[in-house]
Order: C-alpha cells, then structure tokens, then sequence
C-alpha cells in the first residue's frame, strides 16, 4: 500500500514495507512527503492519502462531540471538526483484515451489524457478497444472549415464506390473510438477514458503535470478537479489531466495507483449498489401501 503523508505525522506504530522522501510545491510553499508502502498479504495496494481525502476517511465529528479515547489516532482539529490520522488508519485497516482472513479460514461466521441510514444498503450487500449473515435495521434485545427465543422467531419467518410461496395465505380469509402478510413483512425487517443463520456468529463487524451498544454489550458477555469502524465519538477499548475512520460517508462505508469483504472471501478460499487438500489425501489413502486384483 503506498501513502502519502507528512513526514512529522508518521506514527510510532505504524511500521512501513518501505519509505522514501520527496519535495513537492503546495499552495506556494514546498512540503516534504513521505511515500510509503505497505505490503497486505502477498499483494500490494497502491492508493494515496489525496483518494482517501476524497472517500471522506479523514472526517471525524464536531471536537464537542469527541469520546477523548480517541485522541491517540486524531491527526488534528480544522473549523471544529477532528480530523483522523489515515495512517493510523491504513495500519489498523491491515490488521482488521488480516484477522477477518484468519477467521473465515478456521470456518468461522461473520455478522455486519449497522443500522445507520446510510448504511443500511451498503450492510445489506457486504453481507450477501461475503456469504454472510447482517442486522440493517434495528437491533433487538436478545438478538444474541436470548438466542433461543430469537430461533423460535426466525422458525416462525420461514414458515410464513413458505405458506405464501405455496399459496397458503389464499386459501384463507382476506383479513386473516393480511395480518399474516404483515406480520411476515414485520419479522423479514428486522430479522431477513439472519433467517438463514443457524447458530450464534463468531464474529461482528459492527458500524455505528454509540447506536450498536446493546450489539457490543452482547458481544462481550458471550466472547465474540467484533471488528469495529470507530469514527471520534466511539470507544476503542471496546472494540477486540477497530478501523479509526468516517463512519458517516457513504463513499468511506463503501471502501471499508469492500476492503472487508474481500478478506473474508481470502479467508474463505482458503479454507476451501483445505478441503479439498484433506479430501484428495483421503481419496488417495482410500485407493493406496484396496487390495490388487490378480487377472486370471
């Protein structure tokens, strides 16, 4: 990954592949940069500070509304606004994704978690692309430490598809009819992205974390890891994986969201490389073992 950034900004954390410095002219006055490359997985990914600016990554809330937590991956305040270090966020952004590759290859399952307006959709589709499973609208008690409770619903969802798939609801009175219409809509609102996940997830990706705190209470009282995109008001010593980065602009939610997606489906390939691995050797033990046959 190459970055642009002020030479001073560098953090301490962040140990870069490679760097070199060049000069440029801005705004009349001459800027030293630092070109830095990061190298993620056995790619590289060549971006620049200047297309992250344009994503709207930098953007944290009103200083006013800061959680002071967050102070350590603030670069600076301008007109009120915090701004975030995206080196910072280049680093934790590798970190997450390589934790998200690790678990999709032990076979583990994943549940996006956000219910922002402007997130809803791109949740939505993160999720379906990713073989996954997400929670868009609003989160309910229990969804996760009553998980039993929120099976009998989801049995109930299905259910009700499937009568209306096979013409159940126009065997029955109109009226009768419509309240089970309704109460299908109602239950495919607010658990439609999870009707298909038989257990509790093993890990959450969580966006919106001040509106997502009853997700991350449950996450800590179960032991799920969550993997968060922390904007200036949230906590990061609630997060186990974080991204210090705007979790308000559709362009940012996109590129997160995206980069996170493709960790995943790394993850999963390589588990399915695995199986398959395991079952060639057994195939192979299974023919090593039959007995020849003489030909007479």
């Amino acid at each position: 990954m190459i970055a642009f950034a002020k030479s001073d900004r560098l953090s301490p954390s962040v140990k870069p592949k490679a760097k070199s410095f060049i000069e440029a002219e801005r705004n009349g006055k001459k800027v030293r940069w630092c070109l830095i490359f990061f190298q993620l997985g056995d790619f590289f990914v060549v971006t620049t500070i200047d297309e992250m600016v344009k994503m709207g990554l930098h953007f944290g809330h009103h200083a006013r509304n800061w959680n002071p937590k967050m102070a350590p991956y603030i670069h600076s305040k301008r007109n009120g606004v915090h701004i975030i270090d995206l080196i910072q966020t280049y680093s934790y952004l590798k970190k997450a994704s390589q934790f998200l590759t690790k678990s999709a290859a032990q076979g583990k399952t994943f549940l996006f978690v956000g219910t922002k307006r402007q997130a809803t959709r791109l949740i939505a589709q993160a999720a379906v692309d990713s073989q996954s499973f997400y929670i868009n609208q609003r989160w309910l008690g229990g969804m996760l430490s009553n998980w039993k409770t929120m099976t009998l619903s989801i049995i109930k969802l299905n259910e009700l598809e499937v009568r209306e798939k096979y013409g159940g609801f126009e065997k029955l009175p109109k009226k009768e009819a419509a309240l089970l219409r309704k109460q299908k809509e109602r239950l495919d609102k607010y658990l439609g992205g999870v009707k298909q996940m038989g257990r509790i997830p093993d890990v959450l990706i969580i966006i919106g974390q001040p509106n997502e705190m009853n997700a991350v209470r449950e996450c800590q009282k179960l032991g799920r890891q969550n993997v968060t995109i922390l904007d200036t008001d949230c906590d990061p010593s609630l997060a186990d994986f974080f991204v210090p980065a705007n979790d308000d602009s559709v362009p940012s939610l996109t590129f997160l969201l995206t980069t996170f997606v493709k960790a995943i489906l790394k993850g999963r390939a390589m588990l399915e490389e695995k199986k398959g691995a395991k079952e060639g050797a057994v195939v192979q033990r299974r023919s090593r073992s039959l007995p020849l046959r003489v030909r007479r």
